[in-house]
């Protein structure tokens, strides 16, 4: 009887859940299958996950700062439970940080791409600028056509214009 109760045990011991497991000074995670198969309640199972964290936090007089969760629905196979994975921060409870009530959804993966852009960007003074030295150039030019100013008042008004812009 003895022979076959102890690898039984030992069975069950090697399926049951892991506590929760600290990764840094206030940093911890806690993962849960949920043996019941086709029975089993992917709610319940996040429910209770996150309940034993809160308590646990409790227990220290702080509270649960959620940083990822993860849940995978039970497979079609043999042995393929639902599972939740639960990262948390433990903090005191005045920690600005306590005052976020939602999980924050986090990239998988980081592009940063820094890059120094200029630009040249004409405004419309600029524009209206050169619209207008176009424009007394034309005139310049019409009255010189006309024989209203000379070859060189033409050249010496044109030149003033242009100086000026």
């Amino acid at each position: 009887m003895k022979k076959i109760l102890i690898p039984f045990i030992l069975l069950l011991v090697g399926c049951a859940n892991p506590g929760i497991v600290k990764l840094s000074p206030d940093t911890y995670m806690l993962f849960r299958e949920d043996h019941g198969g086709i029975f089993g309640s992917s709610s319940s199972l996040k429910a209770g996950v996150i309940s034993d964290a809160n308590k646990f936090a409790a227990k220290q007089g702080k509270v649960v700062i959620p940083i990822t969760s993860n849940f995978k629905p039970m497979g079609n196979g043999p042995a393929q439970w639902a599972s939740f994975e639960y990262q948390f921060r433990v903090v005191n409870k005045n920690d600005p940080e306590a005052r976020r009530t939602s999980l924050t959804p986090r990239a998988d993966i980081v592009i940063e791409k820094n890059e120094k852009i200029t630009a040249d960007i004409k405004t419309e003074e600029k524009t209206n600028k050169t619209k207008d030295i176009y424009n007394e150039l034309i005139k310049l030019d019409d009255l010189r056509k006309k024989g209203i100013i000379t070859d060189k008042e033409f050249q010496t008004r044109k030149n003033k214009i242009l100086n000026e812009n």
